[in-house]
């Protein structure tokens, strides 16, 4: 692109760091050992799988042990939701999840259901979040697993995990967590919040695509869905994308470092200089969810009144700057955003008018503040039309 492309798409995917860049291919130039090789290369090989697992463990307070390299978040969900439902249907086959979900968790509990399981999805309010109540009702004897996400992708809601996990921890179910949002913008501690399951993928961190890690915690039984070798200590067969897991440990390391706090004060700053600039030229909007309460400011989605999804994305596209109208997993799709039809309802307006703004660590107040102008200047042309 000759003209500067500004990216604030970053719940998508993020541009990757130069240092994981810079690792990933030294590794793809100078090693090439197989990690399960017992020559000196394959030896090589496996200290640099086993040095990445180990800064990834210490991301989310896990043993290295309990680190699982997979493909991304979408298998690690896979893997998690269907390896603990065909271990435990002796036990019973009920699922509770939520309805606004990522699709690589609810759509291996349809298939579960058309197995003969019961799953309950449970509601969401206007900004996200779903009653304790409700899960408690929900959790019986024969529930074995529970399934929810740390942050959700479209309004960046963040749910109560310790609290889930206070609930859950008494009972007969595992508690299984989609952390693919919530990686690298708040604090988690599988420990403290009995988590059993967590999935997480690498290239929401500034990390490498088509490669993730599902924490599996020690002594829990979760069968395996991919059937082959001795890989990732029995539990997940193929090679091992070595120059990939070496990159991801230095996205892992660099998110050891970060101050998460520091970081969503950075992001709500920036939600902040979109929202004045909107107030101040009176354009017609709401925000999706809320910027408030239990919520990561790395997304923001915004109601714009009377102003097309597709006309707006087009628009800021040509003007160059990257956004998105939810979950880039649906988003190519003409069906409205299941997120924001839980919350508001199939007949909202907000389902066709709405779009999905997320910073990442390397964007600036500058990058922020040529979007609003150019967000304003669209909302004021497209109103002009009417």
């Amino acid at each position: 692109m000759n003209k500067k492309y500004i990216y604030l798409d970053n719940a998508a995917t993020t541009p990757m760091d130069p240092a994981v860049v810079a690792r990933i291919s030294d590794e793809m130039a100078n090693d090439f050992g197989n990690a399960s090789s017992q020559h000196a290369l394959g030896r090589k090989a496996r200290q640099v799988v086993d040095q990445a697992r180990h800064e990834i463990a210490k991301t989310i307070n896990a043993q290295d042990k309990e680190i699982i390299f997979t493909s991304g978040g979408s298998e690690s969900n896979n893997n998690a939701i269907l390896g603990t439902a065909r271990a435990r249907k002796n036990i019973g086959k009920k699922i509770i999840t939520t309805q606004i979900e990522h699709p690589s968790v609810l759509n291996p509990m349809k298939r579960l259901e058309d197995e003969g399981y019961q799953v309950v999805y449970l509601d969401v309010d206007e900004t996200g979040h779903i009653d304790l109540n409700q899960l408690k009702n929900e959790l019986t004897d024969d529930t074995i697993l529970v399934s929810t996400m740390a942050v959700n992708n479209e309004v960046g809601s963040i749910m109560p995990l310790q609290e889930i996990g206070d609930i859950v921890k008494d009972s007969n179910a595992y508690f299984h967590v989609d952390d693919v949002q919530g990686f690298g913008t708040i604090d988690i501690d599988v420990a403290s919040m009995h988590i059993d399951l967590l999935s997480v993928s690498a290239h929401k961190v500034n990390g490498p695509k088509f490669l993730g890690f599902l924490f599996e915690r020690d002594g829990i039984k979760v069968s395996d869905l991919l059937l082959g070798g001795e890989q990732e200590l029995k539990r997940r067969p193929g090679t091992e994308n070595v120059p990939g897991i070496a990159g991801f440990g230095v996205a892992a390391s660099e998110l050891n470092k970060l101050d998460k706090t520091a970081l969503q004060e950075k992001y709500a700053h920036f939600q902040k200089i979109i929202l004045n600039a909107l107030d101040q030229n009176k354009i017609d909007y709401e925000i999706n969810g809320s910027i408030k309460g239990p919520v990561s400011h790395h997304t923001l989605n915004l109601w714009l009144k009377g102003v097309g999804t597709y006309s707006a994305l087009t628009s800021l596209d040509l003007a160059g700057f990257a956004v998105s109208g939810g979950s880039a997993c649906t988003a190519g799709s003409l069906h409205p955003s299941h997120v924001l039809t839980a919350m508001y309802g199939a007949d909202s307006p907000r389902l066709s008018e709405s779009i999905r703004i997320s910073f990442g660590r390397f964007n600036t107040d500058q990058e922020v503040e040529s979007f609003a102008l150019a967000l304003v200047k669209m909302c004021q042309r497209i109103a002009n039309k009417r």
